[in-house]
């Protein structure tokens, strides 16, 4: 491969778009057809795929250069030339109205970073993200390829999130990536510390949203209410799960790549129930050129949709507890395994839903969670993957009770589902 395209590679490109062009044509397009992406990081880029009739979305692949895919339609990368693929736990994609298909592209650093090495010893300075539709009836496989071009981290790169941590004071915070730190105790009506979040990103843009309190009792958020409201279809945007609104945020971030958000006010963070809160950083879709896609243009709508500060991840949430404390963290000692939440001996009330809380076994794959009543009968257990450290018991668990103390552990067990480790029981009970 040359520093520049090949001709056949380009004539392949235009035949491909002329014929993704005809309305009649049962290609699925899909806009933008191009994106920059930073060339010493990660990147998220917002794609709309349309036309897709039967088909329904495959894997994806990132590769140096493509070629016609024949006998199925489309273009697939060169073998020799693959980059790597879209890592599962960045693929929040999904079906978009009837025709449509909402691609948020999470560009791992791993991958620019090949790419710029290719770049760097005379080949193209351009890649491609290429991702497979498969026919549910029958029809030939097709392949649909983007052109990622290598940009610096400036108003060249889309406006994206690539990173996100939240923490309490100066500790190193709950991060995207799933690592949790420890469960901070407030005693009741006392203040909480300062909240912040460190984040990270592409390109320039403006920062807006709002800062929101789960209370006890109230439903958990899932992971589609974490998303950044960027990363949702143009129809689901505006119907993500609301909770108690603590303070709002609109900033400008520059191309610095970096920015400390500070949390809301601590004192107006409740700390007079006693019970679980959840602190959420809710980013609300802000508009950014570099990260548009045209919904027209494949056949998936009308409108074009703005997706800047999307990101491929959930956004992490801070826990914090009111009562059962001393204002301190519950620590573990190295190796140790601990039950946090409920504390020994709490009284839950009548209409509390029973979350559970334990620290980390490193070895864990699995989990599993006991409650028995206090003749040792086992009334409920669930399992749970590692990293999962929390449970939220079902509702009937109260009825199924009584009036009884209930005791609860947490085993963890190998990928054989040996177990290798648990924690002690501790009671708790519902009030009358």
């Amino acid at each position: 491969m040359k520093s520049i395209i090949s001709t056949t590679t380009l004539l392949l490109l235009l035949s491909v778009t002329a014929l993704a062009a005809d309305p009649g044509s049962n290609v699925i397009r899909v806009n933008p057809t191009n994106a920059n992406v930073y060339s010493q990081g990660a990147t998220t880029v917002f794609l709309t795929y349309g036309n897709l009739g039967d088909y329904r979305p495959a894997e994806t692949t990132w590769c140096g250069d493509i070629q016609s895919a024949r006998p199925a339609l489309g273009f697939n990368c060169v073998p020799g030339t693959i980059y790597g693929t879209l890592p599962r736990r960045f693929d929040v994609s999904r079906r978009s109205g009837t025709n449509g298909y909402t691609d948020v592209v999470s560009v791992p650093a791993s991958v620019a970073r090949k790419a710029y090495q290719a770049a760097a010893a005379g080949e193209d300075s351009q890649f491609f993200y290429v991702r497979r539709f498969v026919s549910t009836t029958g029809g030939l496989d097709q392949f649909i390829p983007v052109t990622m071009r290598l940009t610096g981290n400036g108003i060249a790169a889309p406006f994206s999130l690539t990173d996100v941590q939240l923490g309490f004071g100066r500790s190193s915070g709950i991060s995207a990536s799933g690592q949790e730190p420890q469960v901070l105790f407030i005693e009741p009506g006392k203040k909480a510390p300062a909240v912040r979040a460190e984040i990270k990103y592409t390109g320039s843009g403006r920062l807006r949203g709002r800062w929101e309190v789960v209370r006890p009792g109230e439903p958990l958020p899932d992971e589609r209410d974490l998303l950044p409201e960027s990363s949702l279809p143009v129809e689901e945007r505006g119907s993500q799960a609301r909770f108690t609104q603590i303070s709002r945020f609109n900033v400008f971030l520059s191309s610095g790549g970096r920015y400390t958000l500070q949390g809301p006010d601590a004192s107006k963070l409740p700390t007079q129930v006693p019970g679980q809160y959840l602190i959420l950083l809710r980013i609300e879709a802000s508009d950014d050129g570099l990260n548009t896609s045209d919904l027209s243009v494949v056949g998936a709508g009308r409108s074009s949709v703005n997706s800047g500060a999307a990101a491929g991840f959930p956004l992490p949430v801070l826990r914090y507890v009111v009562g059962g404390g001393d204002n301190t963290l519950d620590v573990a000692a190295p190796g140790e395994f601990l039950s946090l939440l409920p504390k020994d001996g709490t009284t839950l009330a009548a209409t509390q839903i029973a979350e559970f809380v334990w620290s980390e076994n490193p070895q864990a794959k699995l989990y599993r969670l006991e409650i028995e009543d206090d003749n040792g009968k086992l009334i409920h257990s669930a399992v749970l993957k590692a990293p999962v450290r929390t449970y939220r018991a079902p509702s009937w668990l109260k009825t199924k009770a009584g009036d009884t103390n209930l005791r609860w552990r947490v085993i963890a067990l190998d990928e054989t589902g040996k177990t290798i480790g648990g924690t002690s029981r501790r009671s708790f009970r519902f009030a009358r």
